[in-house]
């Protein structure tokens, strides 16, 4: 029988609610991968970071934490597919994350890293981002938002004293993001186009036009590959009509809404992985 190890998120990085959520999904997918035949063993994230990694043919992955991804990047076992890489988990980091989309021409808001200390907190580069009266995003740059604190939408002229409050919270580095306007999009998606959902946060907004998300979809598909993920999710606004503009991306999400769907469908591109060889960034 296969075996298949199935990383579990530590606490930590599943605030509130999303603890719950984040559990369910992998639960589903290990369901999922049983009745291929596999046989799963559960691990935790802090064992993870401790040095545990059982033997397997096959990992899925949704420890968050720097510690854990460093720690998988030595101890996979050569060869085995890992659903999300922990190279891709590091890229999502915030003051990764900012590079490699820039990089690869991601539509993405103006944005600029900034430390929480020295000479640049004092003086933030606010007109980098913004010169149109929008309030201004500062978000912690490192691992994603653990606390509603972690994200907040602030007039410029309080830009300096958000990225002190940071600081005095231990958050060495954040990102300020110039705000969007339009109607703010979720979505989830496997690569290769083998599952995409997405829905307007605002119910009030109504149904999206088939072009939108045609246009979201290959968004969101640009941006994973940049990253190198094959389980994602995120947030885009819609500037204009078929104009999205990504604002988050996050590396396996819990797909809360269409937890069934999106199972079915990790599973199956992860037992294809590891039966055929395919690669994270296959459309085949």
């Amino acid at each position: 029988m296969r075996r298949a190890v199935a990383l579990y998120r530590s606490a930590a990085y599943s605030p509130r609610q999303h603890l719950q959520n984040d559990r369910a999904i992998l639960d589903a997918v290990v369901e999922q991968l049983r009745m291929f035949g596999w046989r799963v063993q559960p691990v935790a994230e802090d064992e993870v970071a401790s040095g545990r990694l059982p033997p397997a043919e096959l990992y899925l992955n949704m420890c968050q934490g720097p510690d854990a991804a460093r720690r998988l990047q030595a101890l996979l076992p050569r060869g085995a597919p890992c659903i999300n890489a922990p190279e891709a988990v590091l890229a999502c980091h915030r003051h990764r994350l900012v590079r490699r989309l820039s990089a690869a021409g991601v539509a993405f808001p103006p944005t600029a890293l900034v430390r929480t200390s020295g000479p640049g907190a004092a003086s933030s580069p606010t007109h980098l981002v913004t010169a149109n009266g929008h309030p201004v995003w500062v978000k912690r740059g490192d691992v994603h938002a653990q606390a509603p604190e972690d994200v907040v939408c602030v007039p410029v002229k309080e830009v300096g004293p958000a990225i002190a409050r940071f600081a005095r919270r231990g958050i060495g580095t954040v990102v300020i993001q110039a705000h969007v306007p339009g109607p703010v999009v979720k979505f989830y998606g496997v690569i290769g186009r083998r599952f995409f959902h997405c829905y307007a946060s605002d119910p009030r907004e109504g149904a999206l036009s088939a072009g939108d998300i045609t246009r979201l979809h290959e968004l969101a598909e640009h941006a994973a590959r940049a990253l190198g993920l094959a389980v994602y999710g995120g947030d885009a606004v819609l500037a204009a009509p078929g104009s999205p503009v990504l604002i988050d991306l996050n590396d396996w999400p819990s797909f809360a809404p269409v937890r069934a769907a999106a199972a079915a469908a990790i599973a199956r591109y992860a037992h294809q992985r590891a039966t055929r060889g395919y690669y994270a960034c296959s459309t085949r």
